[in-house]
């Protein structure tokens, strides 16, 4: 039987999940995303600065800067979705003209309320807020850029310059994604924002429980336990996250509770992963000690990655990915670690983060300080990296056994070989 669900996961669902990962769809949005990351990163440190206004109250308000690039989020999405699409279509000569009608599109499905000062904007929802409404822009733009590629107004001996046979073929999808936008908003007064936001309510309110929150700490490793990108679910945990520590801030600020515990903040750079997905951290100081001469070397080497929660090179390196002695003890942190985490910010013993806080590779627990400024949170931490050692020890240690055998047969064969 497991030799039947191995030869499975290895032939049947691992080749189609990385077949779907590769998909240029899939792909683009990974992409839109990755190359947003330093925005939000901007915003993070600027949050992380305000929080000496509470120390200093002359300093200044540097708040603006933190909207004006997380806080542009999804506009930057909105660009570079159907950019990159293009891009990897070979269409290059539409990859800019892709992103400004998807732009168009966008800004047109917030819905903005013209007035005679000029057109006023919810800037809420150019943020993360934003972001299903920036992927169904940018899929629209992308799509209809590629149906009309190989149409054209003009035959193949026009005299017309090329140039300019460009401009009227682009015309065409620009034009499409326009009136798309004009007839859900302007003749069927359709809110789309609105829709896109009841839709997934049922899902960002079931992220924010118990099994949510733990299916998000989970399914990511899972993935990475059969060599599998966790990249692949990120338009879905982005959205989901981003969006919840955005309504942490608004609530804060407007005098009311944060509730969203669902966010990377908790997951990434507060107590949840320490050393990377599924806690791998102590099993890398673990090895870095070890009898076992390549665990030792495989240790010192994923060290200084580990620390700053880089953990893919002990991942494939030791390697975790399709080993089960210590893939059961990497979903077992995923599992029990959430839960417990969970369960102490939802009693209010910790305090549920309320900053954008993104810098996955702030080494803990120096980030989990800046999303927590507490003692109660460094002592869930502590508490954290005691359990996730614990639960790493007794798999390290029989795995370290085995390798010590084929060690010390690896030498023995050496020795015959030498006689």
């Amino acid at each position: 039987m497991m030799n039947k669900l191995i030869d499975w996961l290895n032939n049947g669902l691992t080749p189609r999940v990385n077949k779907l990962s590769k998909n240029v769809w899939i792909q683009s949005i990974q992409n839109a995303i990755m190359l947003s990351l330093p925005m939000i990163f901007v915003g993070s440190l600027i949050s992380v600065i305000s929080l000496l206004k509470n120390i200093w109250p002359s300093m200044p308000d540097l708040n603006p800067i933190n909207q004006f690039s997380f806080g542009l989020f999804s506009i930057f999405v909105a660009f570079l979705l159907p950019y990159q699409i293009m891009d990897k279509k070979g269409l290059s000569k539409k990859k800019v003209l892709a992103g400004f009608s998807s732009i168009c599109l966008f800004m047109m499905l917030i819905r903005p309320e013209f007035t005679d000062a000029g057109a006023v904007f919810d800037f809420n929802r150019f943020g993360a807020a934003g972001m299903l409404v920036a992927l169904f822009s940018g899929m629209v733009s992308a799509i209809l850029m590629n149906l009309f590629a190989k149409i054209s107004l003009f035959g193949k001996n026009s005299p017309i310059p090329d140039f300019v046979q460009q401009w009227f073929d682009n015309m065409i999808p620009i034009s499409i994604t326009l009136f798309i936008g004009y007839i859900l908003i302007y003749v069927f007064n359709f809110d789309f924002f609105a829709m896109v936001i009841w839709i997934f309510s049922p899902i960002t309110d079931i992220a924010q429980t118990l099994p949510g929150f733990v299916l998000i700490c989970f399914l990511p490793v899972l993935l990475y336990s059969f060599g599998i990108s966790s990249w692949i679910i990120t338009p879905i945990t982005f959205t989901i996250c981003l969006g919840a520590i955005a309504a942490n801030t608004a609530a804060v600020e407007a005098g009311l509770p944060a509730t969203n515990i669902t966010t990377f903040e908790v997951i990434y750079c507060g107590w949840v992963f320490i050393g990377g997905q599924g806690g791998t951290l102590p099993l890398v100081l673990m090895m870095s000690r070890s009898k076992s001469q390549r665990l030792k070397a495989v240790g010192k080497a994923t060290l200084v990655p580990s620390i700053f929660n880089i953990n893919e090179p002990v991942i494939f390196g030791t390697p975790i990915a399709w080993n089960f002695t210590l893939i059961i003890p990497f979903l077992l942190n995923s599992l029990i670690i959430p839960i417990i985490v969970y369960l102490v910010l939802s009693a209010g013993w910790v305090s549920i983060p309320d900053t954008l806080f993104s810098i996955y590779q702030m080494p803990l627990p120096i980030a989990t300080w800046l999303v927590c400024p507490e003692v109660q949170g460094l002592i869930l931490f502590a508490v954290v990296v005691v359990i996730n050692s614990l639960i790493w020890f007794p798999f390290f240690k029989a795995y370290e056994h085995q390798c010590l055998e084929e060690e010390a047969q690896q030498q023995d064969d050496f020795d015959l070989s030498l006689e």
